[in-house]
């Protein structure tokens, strides 16, 4: 696509993206700059206020919270829900974190950084971002998996549980043998360990070491 837009172009259209909820009707959050990257969403939309909260672990990383005139004003028939989805200025609770895109420069905008409600900490007091660790696990153990769970709050070290493809464990020649609720063939457990050390080689660290893994029958 890229290459023919510049031949047809010279140049290459700007595909932008954005952030909301549901309750931010939808959008809070728009890109404005070209990117070669996921995950950017820019700055606040016309009339809409962002408050960043800094992590308790980790400075810059921020809670994002959300004020304007696009916001809803409560969930229907749950005054307490409603009360606890705000702060005490009034901005709504979203759950979401986010990065500067150039640290120390709003200006370039925010970029996605998980859902802060996912986060959980190993018996070490080690923080895990579920959210991120996910995604980069997927892309680690590739078409193999569908769907990846994070494990390990309050354990010693992080787990994850594998919702196996069976269309592709099928074109790559593993058998589906299974006992108790998993996965039991030899030359597939190989192969996860395979790619699981691999990732390890390259990143360091108990936030994101994946000591154990488990694939799950149907």
């Amino acid at each position: 696509y890229e290459t023919l837009a510049r031949a047809e172009r010279a140049d290459i259209p700007l595909m932008n993206s954005s952030w909301g909820l549901t309750e931010t009707a939808p959008a809070t959050l728009i890109q404005h700059e070209p990117t070669d990257r996921s995950g950017i969403v820019g700055v606040p939309m016309s009339g809409v206020t962002v408050k960043l909260v800094p992590g308790e672990d980790d400075a810059e990383r921020f809670e994002v919270r959300v004020k304007g005139p696009n916001l809803f004003t409560g969930y229907l028939g749950n005054p307490e829900k409603t009360a606890e989805a705000f702060d005490d200025e009034g901005f709504f609770l979203t759950g979401d974190a986010m990065r500067f895109v150039v640290p120390g420069n709003p200006d370039m905008g925010l970029k996605f950084d998980g859902r802060i409600s996912e986060d959980f900490k190993l018996t070490s007091g080690t923080w895990v971002r579920a959210a991120q660790l996910r995604l980069d696990m997927l892309a680690q153990i590739g078409a193999l998996a569908q769907d990846i769970v994070v494990t390990g709050a309050d354990r010693k070290e992080i787990g994850i549980m594998i919702f196996p493809n069976p269309k592709e464990l099928a074109a790559e020649g593993f058998a589906l043998d299974a006992a108790d609720g998993a996965l039991t063939n030899r030359l597939l457990k190989g192969e996860i360990a395979r790619r699981l050390a691999e990732r390890a080689r390259e990143v360091q660290g108990s936030s994101t070491h994946v000591a154990r893994a488990i694939v799950l029958a149907e």
